[in-house]
């Protein structure tokens, strides 16, 4: 095979799929953000070994979760805010210690650190940075004689010790690297995303690029989940629901199930979404909760705290059938222009949709202006004025617009 052969699509040349690409480009981590966080996390470690409790045992110190496969998106509910998950395997000493002890010293350890916020949770210690970056570290403890990396991560509520308390099986590291033989490198899509925040950061075409900038997403299946953790962030920002978020890894591990090479992002992100209703389906027909574990390691179930009912996981999948309609009708050139945006904000959040809109409300004018205009699968002209307009109305009026009365999802233009 001819290793220099460009793989994947250029998302950002489908109308359809470029409005989802900028969505999930305003999103991402920024390259000078997963610089500043790959640093952060470096100097702790370089703190916790010099302390008296963790002389000595602490045997790894890396990225675990979205950090690992470049889909760290803004936190639920904010646009400047990033979670950043970093393992720390200790050993030694902390062989012997129960869960609440290993994140009570892991907590007192940090309560010095350069002034910061720190908090314990229930599997992992936080450090608040004041640009509202988190680091999330979780302590886990080495299986030996067992394949690389395979640990137990600490479980416990606290503040006192209780019968809950546990060390549960993981394998962060193998999932990721199971995730990246699942989602190989698309180069077209990976140098379409280069280009776009090169772009954004100001270089020109010719300028030198340092070496060690990051630019992040490298396949379709990569910008899909990212897309569908916004879409579920969103949803999950409503006060009135109440329990965990489907996780992460959970999302991550249908992502890479279902990529396939040159994809386009609408059918990468219907497809991922099918394949995770399927299964809830599968398993609410027998009165069963979703059940999904670590394909490199069974004991690692990435379902064991959500769902915590077969009513919950219907809740989420009847979401995903939503966006998935909407999808579909845009992809088939039958939905109301007009309510695009409305749609894409109760879909993706205000703030974002409005400033991708703005984006590609001067593009797409000054395309117009060079004789040059996007296309809907339908045929519709997608311009400026299109996407603009409705977008000011919206953002005076601010509705809630929900499926059964929104023009976008039956009345074709």
């Amino acid at each position: 095979m001819n290793m220099n052969i460009p793989t994947g699509i250029n998302p950002f040349l489908d109308p359809i799929d470029r409005i989802l690409a900028e969505i999930a480009f305003s999103i991402q981590l920024p390259p000078s953000l997963h610089a500043k966080a790959v640093s952060r996390y470096e100097a702790v470690r370089k703190h916790l070994e010099a302390t008296a409790s963790f002389f000595g045992d602490i045997e790894h110190f890396y990225p675990q979760g979205s950090m690992a496969i470049d889909a760290t998106i803004s936190t639920r509910g904010t646009d400047d805010e990033y979670d950043i998950d970093i393992i720390a395997q200790v050993g030694g000493r902390f062989h012997t210690m129960s869960p609440l002890d290993v994140l009570v010293t892991l907590e007192r350890g940090l309560a010095d650190y350069r002034g910061l916020k720190v908090t314990r949770q229930t599997r992992c210690v936080t450090l608040h940075y004041a640009d509202n970056m988190h680091l999330d570290i979780s302590p886990v403890i080495r299986d030996y004689g067992r394949p690389d990396r395979q640990s137990h991560i600490m479980h416990a509520k606290g503040p006192q010790a209780g019968a809950d308390d546990c060390r549960v099986p993981t394998n962060a590291y193998a999932f990721v690297e199971w995730y990246k033989r699942n989602t190989p490198d698309e180069t077209v899509v990976r140098d379409a995303f280069q280009k776009r925040w090169q772009d954004a950061m100001g270089f020109a075409a010719d300028a030198e690029v340092p070496d060690q900038t990051h630019f992040g997403v490298k396949s379709m299946a990569t910008l899909a989940l990212q897309l569908l953790k916004r879409y579920r962030n969103i949803r999950y920002d409503d006060p009135r629901r109440t329990g965990r978020m489907p996780p992460s890894v959970m999302l991550a591990y249908y992502a890479a199930k279902t990529s396939r090479p040159g994809q386009k992002l609408t059918e990468a992100l219907i497809g991922v979404c099918n394949a995770i209703i399927t299964d809830i389906a599968y398993a609410s027909a027998r009165g069963l909760k979703l059940h999904v574990a670590n394909p490199e390691y069974s004991e690692d179930v990435f379902t064991d705290r959500w769902p915590e009912s077969v009513q919950q996981q219907n809740l989420f999948a009847n979401d995903l059938r939503e966006l998935v309609g909407g999808l579909e009708l845009l992809r088939a050139g039958k939905a109301d222009l007009t309510r695009m945006p409305d749609w894409l904000r109760e879909m993706f959040g205000d703030r974002i949709v409005t400033s991708v809109i703005d984006h590609m409300a001067a593009a797409n004018g000054s395309a117009i202006k060079s004789s040059t205009q996007m296309y809907t699968p339908g045929g519709a002209v997608l311009t400026g004025s299109a996407l603009a307009a409705p977008a000011v109305a919206a953002a005076k009026t601010s509705p809630i617009i929900k499926p059964s009365s929104h023009t976008f999802f039956g009345d074709a233009p």
